[in-house]
């Protein structure tokens, strides 16, 4: 394959004289679509694609629009040579091959997008997906995400299984590995919005029941200042409402209800008195058990007589003293959190004091609402919450992340030289990659200490 200066070089373009090497370059991008007929369209399509790597402005955009242009022409023949690049290319081509991909698939009509076209950045992305780094990943997930063919019930299965398999879920957990971590939760966050009544979570769940539960206390993240083990519940929580029949229910029932007892402690003995024996007040981790307690009613329904025949006597009642406790400490709280907010509107809400106020009076309304259920002789499973951290407006895949995408007409800057894909640095994040959900994390402490 001729190289880019090879090809301008075969039309007459170059010029000797260097000031007017840029104008010449971007006349030659303009004039490129021009070949792109039969064969020679994979080969524009290879070196246009070579010519994102470019940090001026204007050809940037030139290259884009002659992309586009030819996309127009042959999409199969330009998804050829962009995905050669993709697999094959120099990181920082690759780079920007798939952020064109993800900007611009989105754009072009559905006579050229058809069915088979789709089927095609399918069949190519499986093989890209074979070495990705995390950011690639999600960039993927949001390119096939967006493709109608996707869209059916069996598309969103499809993903699923891709994002499964992303995650090794065959494999066992390793706590200590913050990369085999980080890559577990970058893909269940992939996963999450696909599932639904008819797109079950229900291997995602299992495997957290089974491999990440037992081993919460033990996860290590490269992430400064993330709750690695809140972060693992809130998926847990989210998944659980959508897990289907699940082969050893009993057996990850158990697991789940160990693993809520943890978080819901027995009351301080008494002394003669009345009073606290001189033993401290236990703390009550709420957002830890808004989570846990969600998950176990979810998962509860699917074996209601769990509590009553399931456990034996003492443990039912160890139960329901632990419940009793945390629903006392839990009116208090209430009362408390109320006050407070009582009168706020409009903008006196949105101090940061009162959002973190109004999200833990949420959390504590959750669990308020679902410790009653557990209470009902025989438990009940049928009151339904909304998780505090859930959104009001419903989210598309992939907004989430529309900021980090070129929309503009300004390359994207080259990366600092890294570590090369072969090198396995694949699920690394950046510094700071998760910072937007930590607001909710320290309400905790501020209850704590009132």
């Amino acid at each position: 394959m001729p190289t880019v200066e090879e090809l301008y070089r075969n039309y007459g373009i170059l010029a000797d004289a260097t000031e007017q090497v840029g104008q010449i370059r971007r006349q030659a991008i303009k004039e490129l679509p021009q070949f792109a007929t039969g064969e020679n369209l994979p080969r524009v399509a290879d070196i246009l694609t070579q010519l994102l790597q470019t940090d001026d402005s204007a050809e940037f955009n030139l290259v884009n629009n002659a992309l586009l242009s030819i996309f127009k022409m042959d999409a199969k023949g330009t998804l050829g040579g962009l995905f050669s690049q993709i697999l094959q290319g120099e990181d920082i081509v690759r780079e920007r091959a798939i952020k064109f991909l993800s900007t611009k698939l989105k754009t072009l009509p559905d006579e050229v997008l058809t069915k088979e076209v789709e089927e095609l950045i399918l069949t190519e992305s499986k093989k890209v997906l074979e070495d990705v780094t995390g950011e690639e990943f999600v960039l993927f997930m949001k390119i096939l995400s967006g493709l109608k063919s996707l869209q059916t019930v069996s598309g969103r299965q499809q993903l699923v299984e891709l994002v499964a398999e992303q995650a090794d879920l065959e494999q066992t957990f390793n706590p200590s590995d913050p990369d085999c971590v980080d890559r577990l939760l970058q893909c269940t966050r992939q996963a999450v919005p696909l599932f639904s009544k008819n797109v079950h979570s229900t291997r995602f769940v299992t495997y957290f029941c089974e491999q990440v539960l037992p081993n919460l206390s033990s996860l290590t993240t490269p992430v400064e200042g993330l709750d690695i083990q809140l972060e693992v519940l809130k998926l847990l929580a989210e998944m659980s409402s959508f897990c289907g029949d699940m082969e050893k229910l009993e057996t990850n029932l158990r697991k789940l209800f160990d693993k809520l007892l943890e978080y819901m402690p027995l009351p301080p003995e008494e002394a003669e008195n009345g009073e606290n024996a001189g033993n401290e007040e236990p703390k009550l981790q709420f957002s830890y058990v808004e989570c846990l307690l969600y998950s176990f009613h979810q998962l509860g329904r699917k074996l209601p007589d769990f509590l009553t025949a399931k456990l034996n006597a003492e443990k039912l009642k160890d139960f329901k003293i632990r419940l009793q406790y945390f629903a006392r400490g839990l009116q208090v709280y209430i009362r408390q959190l109320r006050l407070a907010l009582q009168g706020k509107t409009g903008e006196a809400l949105k101090t940061e004091e009162n959002k973190i106020k109004v999200v833990a009076l949420k959390i504590t309304n959750n669990i308020n609402v679902l410790i009653k259920d557990l209470f009902h002789i025989p438990p009940s499973y049928k009151s339904t919450v909304t998780l505090s951290w859930k959104p009001v407006q419903k989210v598309e895949i992939g907004q989430k992340r529309a900021n980090e995408d070129t929309t503009s007409g300004s390359p994207p800057k080259k990366s600092s030289a890294g570590p090369k894909r072969d090198a396995r640095q694949i699920y690394n994040p950046p510094s700071g990659k998760y910072s937007s959900n930590l607001s909710n994390f320290n309400y905790e402490r501020s209850l704590q200490g009132k």
